[in-house]
C-alpha cells in the first residue's frame, strides 16, 4: 500500500509513541463515567447512614462503612443529596457563591454524587472551580530530590539549589533501602542552608518511614496509600482502618502527613470491579477525609499511564484533584511521574493545575535531570527550570519558583556540601571528600559525581541508627562545626514539632518558621480583585529570567 507521505511523518511523532486504549468498563478503563458506576442515595435512620448509592448498609465493604461512619455528614447529607447535581456544578464556578458554602454542600454528598456534580464540568470550568476551592490562597511547589547512587553531598546540593529556587517542601528517596536516613539526613541539611523552613521527607516503607520522622530526620510525610476498593486495599496489606491509626502516630509525634491515592491503581492491581476510575479515586479522598488527614498527594500519580491512556483521563486527573479541594483537603496534585513522549502533551497537562494553582503545584518536580529520579522521572525535571519560569513570566501566573543566578546555584550548593561533609565527620559517618564537595557545587546530575563505598555508607548508617541518633544529634554537630546558623534553622524545625501549628491544613513554612496555611492564608477567591494575586515584588522575581536583552546597553 502507497502510503500518505504526511501520514508517515506524523505516525513517526512523539505522541504516537504514548500508549492508548479504548474505554473497557468492565475492567476499569474508563476515566469518569462507568456504566457500573453507582447511582447517587442515601438513606439515614437514627443517626446512621444504612443505604448509600444504591447499597444497604449490611452489603457495605468497608471502604462504604468508613465513609459513612467518619466522612460524610449525616446532619446535612439528605439536604445536600437533595439538591440538583448540576445547581452545585453552578455554585462551583459561581463567583457570587463562596468556598464554605459549597464546602457545607459537599461534606453531605455520597461518592456517587460528588462524581456526578463534576461530571457536569469542562475542564475550563474545573480550573475555575479549582481557582476558588483550593484551600490556601498562595500556591506552592514540591521537588524530589534523589539519584541513582544514593550520593549524600549531591542530595544535599540539590536540595540546597531547590530551596533557592523557591521549592517549600523536597521529598526523596533510596535506590538502596538501606540509605534511607542519611539520604533524609542529606535532604534536612542541604534545604535548610538552601532556603530556611522548607519541609522534608524520605519516601521509603511505611515503618521505617515514621521511624525517620519520629527521630526528627524528617518533617513530613506523604506516601501513605488508599485504594478505591476493599481487595486492592487488602491487596496493599491495609484497611482504611489501620491507615488512620498510621495517621494519628505521626499527628501525635507533630508531623505532617498526608495520604497518597491516584486514578488507575485499582486498573493497575486488577481490582477495578467495572466502576470508573475518578468513582474509585473519590472513594479514596473520603477515606482521608474520615481519617482526620489533613491533605492527600493525588493526580493519577504513578499510575499516570493509565489515567492517560483513556478518553477523558487526563480531565478525570483534574476532576480528583478539584475532588479533593472540594472537600477541604490539602491538595498535592501530582504532575510527577513522566507520562508522555510529547512534550506538548506533558506541558499540557500540567497546565491544568499550573494556571488555576492548587496546594502544590506538583508533589514531584525533579529537581535533578530526570535519569536520576529513582521515583521514575517527572513530568518537568532539572532541565525544564527556565521553561517553567518563562512560563511564569508568560502568563503572569504565581507557579512557585523562581530564577537563579549561576554563581548563587554554585554558591548554595558547594555550602551545603560542605556543612553535610562537616556533619558526617562529627557523626562518625563514610567521609565526604573534599572532591566529593566540588563536585556536587558544579554537578548537574550523577554522573558527574565520583563513586561512593557503598558498603562502607551502609555500615556507617547501621552504626548511626544503633546509637540511636537523632535530630538533636544533628543540631549539635552542626553548632560544634561552627554552622550556628542551619543548626538554629534545623531547630526550629524540631520546635515545630511541639508546637504543632503546622498540621494545620495546607500548611507550609516561610523563612521566618511563620506557619502559613489554610486557617491563616486561606483562599478567599470569589471572581477579579479577590483571592490570590501576584504581588509586585513577587513580579519582580517571576519576571528576572536570564538571557534578555537589557535595553540600557543600547
Amino acid at each position: 500500500m502507497k502510503r500518505s507521505k504526511r501520514f508517515e511523518i506524523l505516525d513517526q511523532r512523539p505522541v504516537n509513541k504514548d500508549g492508548f486504549i479504548d474505554e473497557w468498563p468492565e475492567k476499569g478503563f474508563v476515566a469518569m463515567e462507568s456504566p457500573y458506576d453507582p447511582t447517587p442515595s442515601i438513606k439515614v435512620q437514627r443517626g446512621m447512614i444504612i443505604e448509600m448509592d444504591g447499597k444497604k448498609r449490611e452489603d457495605f465493604d468497608f471502604i462504604d462503612q468508613f465513609i459513612a461512619d467518619y466522612t460524610i455528614d449525616i446532619a446535612s447529607s439528605q439536604q445536600s443529596m437533595s439538591l440538583d447535581s448540576l445547581d452545585i456544578a453552578r455554585k462551583m464556578v459561581d463567583i457570587h457563591v463562596s468556598r464554605k458554602e459549597v464546602i457545607d454542600i459537599v461534606k453531605g454528598l455520597t461518592p456517587a454524587k460528588i462524581i456526578e456534580v463534576v461530571n457536569h464540568l469542562n475542564v475550563v470550568e474545573m480550573m475555575m472551580a479549582m481557582q476558588k476551592m483550593r484551600v490556601r490562597k498562595t500556591p506552592s511547589n514540591q521537588a524530589h530530590i534523589t539519584n541513582m547512587k544514593d550520593h549524600p553531598a549531591q542530595i544535599a546540593a540539590d536540595a540546597a539549589e531547590g530551596a533557592l529556587r523557591g521549592f517549600r517542601e523536597e521529598e526523596t528517596t533510596v535506590a538502596i533501602a538501606r540509605y534511607a536516613p542519611m539520604n533524609a539526613i542529606a535532604l534536612l541539611i542541604g534545604s535548610q542552608v538552601g532556603k530556611r523552613g522548607v519541609l522534608t521527607q524520605c519516601a521509603v516503607e511505611e515503618a521505617t518511614e515514621l521511624a525517620l520522622g519520629i527521630r526528627g530526620f524528617t518533617t513530613y510525610a506523604e506516601t501513605i496509600s488508599v485504594y478505591g476498593t476493599e481487595e486492592v486495599f487488602i491487596d496493599g496489606d491495609d484497611t482504611p482502618y489501620s491507615k488512620a491509626f498510621l495517621a494519628a502516630a505521626y499527628a501525635s509525634r507533630g508531623l505532617k502527613m498526608r495520604f497518597t491515592s491516584g486514578t488507575g491503581s485499582e486498573v493497575l492491581m486488577g481490582n477495578a470491579e467495572g466502576k470508573s476510575m475518578l468513582y474509585l479515586e473519590t472513594r479514596c479522598i473520603m477515606v482521608t477525609k474520615g481519617a482526620g488527614v489533613q491533605g492527600l498527594q493525588n493526580g493519577s500519580v504513578s499510575c499516570i499511564g493509565i489515567a492517560a491512556s483513556v478518553p477523558s483521563g487526563i480531565r478525570g486527573v483534574l476532576a480528583e484533584n478539584l475532588i479533593a479541594a472540594m472537600l477541604d483537603l490539602e491538595v498535592a496534585s501530582s504532575n510527577d511521574q513522566t507520562f508522555s513522549h510529547s512534550d506538548i502533551r506533558r506541558t499540557a497537562r500540567t497546565m491544568m493545575q499550573f494556571l488555576p494553582g492548587t496546594d502544590f503545584i506538583f508533589s514531584g518536580y525533579s529537581g535533578t535531570p530526570n535519569y536520576d529520579n529513582v521515583f521514575a522521572g517527572s513530568n518537568f525535571d532539572a532541565e525544564d527550570f527556565d521553561d517553567y519560569n518563562i512560563l511564569q513570566r508568560d502568563l503572569m501566573v504565581d507557579g512557585g519558583l523562581k530564577p537563579v543566578a549561576e554563581e548563587e546555584v554554585i554558591e548554595v550548593r558547594r555550602k551545603a556540601a560542605k556543612v553535610l561533609q562537616a556533619v558526617f565527620a562529627r557523626l562518625s559517618l563514610n567521609p565526604i571528600t573534599d572532591e566529593e564537595v566540588e563536585a556536587a557545587a558544579y554537578a548537574h546530575g550523577s554522573k558527574d559525581m565520583p563513586d561512593r563505598d557503598v558498603v562502607k555508607d551502609l555500615a556507617s548508617v547501621d552504626e548511626l541508627m544503633k546509637k540511636g541518633t537523632s535530630g538533636i544529634d544533628i543540631v549539635k554537630a552542626l553548632e560544634e562545626t561552627g554552622y550556628t546558623e542551619v543548626a538554629e534553622s534545623i531547630l526550629e524545625m524540631l520546635k515545630q514539632r511541639i508546637t504543632g501549628d503546622y498540621l494545620q491544613t495546607s500548611a507550609i513554612l516561610d523563612e521566618d518558621f511563620q506557619v502559613i496555611s489554610g486557617i491563616n492564608d486561606k483562599n478567599d477567591y470569589q471572581g477579579p480583585g479577590t483571592g490570590y494575586r501576584v504581588s509586585k515584588k513577587r513580579w519582580e522575581e517571576i519576571k528576572k529570567i536570564p538571557h534578555t536583552i537589557d535595553f540600557n546597553g543600547l
